[in-house]
């Protein structure tokens, strides 16, 4: 089997409503589709969201990469020798365009077995259940829109903060007093100090808050470490982890509890494997998050957090709150439950 042709859709994909988070506001995200056709009929499909902030990708450079690095080293290749293809790009691109060609070339191999990717990846389990984010917003809206997730058959709500512990606490403190059985994340996105993140462990443990991500900046990764030690609410790495190195280097240190492996920001599924293994030999668990990335992406973070037990935990929302998604039909959502198609690869033949 050889690649035969290389082809790309660019979505500028509008959101519904902007939203905030510790560090800036967005409005629109930018998605790119892979298009990876061989001579046997099979064409594989990989996404990339390139996100300054988390990637360090513009939309213009992965565009290019796809013209000038991508297409040149694939075609005539075999896909089915994606681990050397896919270590001949590491180091000319960035993650978020690596990730896509990851993507695509285990679709690829998937739909050559006649299987959906999961399966391929070891199939442990069928569903996941997932959070769905409620961002930086006043009290009001807060609880309208756990109100709105609630009534959609949601039960597990990340809220996002890190501006304002206080404002912070008083916001989990409604919707644990409102929804008693809700399962509630926080998400600081780097915006506390140690005092602060301390604060919140001691005063979330009483609103059983179930996680508090990366609630310390990456500039001083050692402060995330003692609010991990300084209570029993589980701390996750999620800023602070892109690479393999940093997944090691964050466990070695004891600076986490749990990690979260976002396909997009550490370069696909190859490392994403990787990195879960290091996190199950240092007893860290795993969630599987994602930018704000169409159903393709998700689908990919989806069949990744299926094929291995260490993933507990599911955050794959980021599709919800666009205008139009033209792949939500590669996997099912009900009651936050969701579950692949049943076809093979990714979803789409």
């Amino acid at each position: 089997m050889r690649i035969t042709h290389i082809d790309y859709e660019r979505l500028d994909l509008e959101l519904t409503e902007p939203y905030t988070i510790a560090y800036e506001t967005i409005d629109r995200a930018t998605n790119f589709i892979l298009y990876v056709s061989t001579d046997r009929g099979i064409t594989g499909m990989g996404c990339a969201a390139p996100d300054m902030g988390v990637t360090g990708e513009t939309a213009g450079e992965v565009e290019l990469a796809i013209r000038t690095i991508i297409s040149p080293t694939l075609l005539g290749e075999s896909p089915l020798r994606y681990a050397r293809l896919l270590e001949s790009l590491r180091g000319r691109l960035k993650s978020s365009a690596l990730a896509m060609v990851d993507m695509a070339l285990h679709d690829i191999v998937a739909k050559l077995a006649d299987v959906p990717l999961y399966q391929l990846l070891g199939g442990y389990r069928e569903s996941i259940a997932t959070s769905v984010t409620i961002t930086i917003l006043p009290m009001a809206e807060t609880i309208a829109k756990a109100a709105l997730y609630v009534e959609q058959g949601f039960g597990i709500i990340k809220v996002k903060g890190g501006l304002d512990v206080a404002l912070d606490l008083a916001r989990l403190k409604a919707l644990r007093d409102k929804y008693p059985k809700l399962v509630l994340r926080f998400d600081g996105n780097q915006g506390y100090s140690l005092e602060e993140a301390l604060r919140f462990v001691t005063s979330a443990q009483h609103l059983d808050v179930e996680i508090l991500e990366q609630p310390t900046s990456v500039e001083d990764e050692e402060l995330m470490g003692e609010v991990s030690m300084g209570g029993t609410l589980p701390v996750m790495a999620d800023e602070s982890l892109k690479t393999l190195k940093d997944a090691f280097r964050l466990t070695r240190h004891d600076f986490t509890d749990m990690i979260n492996i976002k396909l997009q920001k550490v370069g696909g599924l190859t490392p994403g494997l990787h990195i879960n293994s290091v996190a199950l030999a240092a007893g860290n668990e795993v969630m599987v998050g994602c930018l704000d990335e169409c159903g393709l992406g998700i689908s990919a973070g989806l069949h990744f957090a299926l094929s291995r037990p260490n993933v507990m935990y599911a955050d794959l929302d980021g599709h919800l709150d666009f205008v139009t998604d033209p792949f939500g039909d590669l996997f099912f959502l009900e009651k936050g439950i969701l579950r692949p198609n049943g076809v093979a690869g990714l979803g789409r033949v």
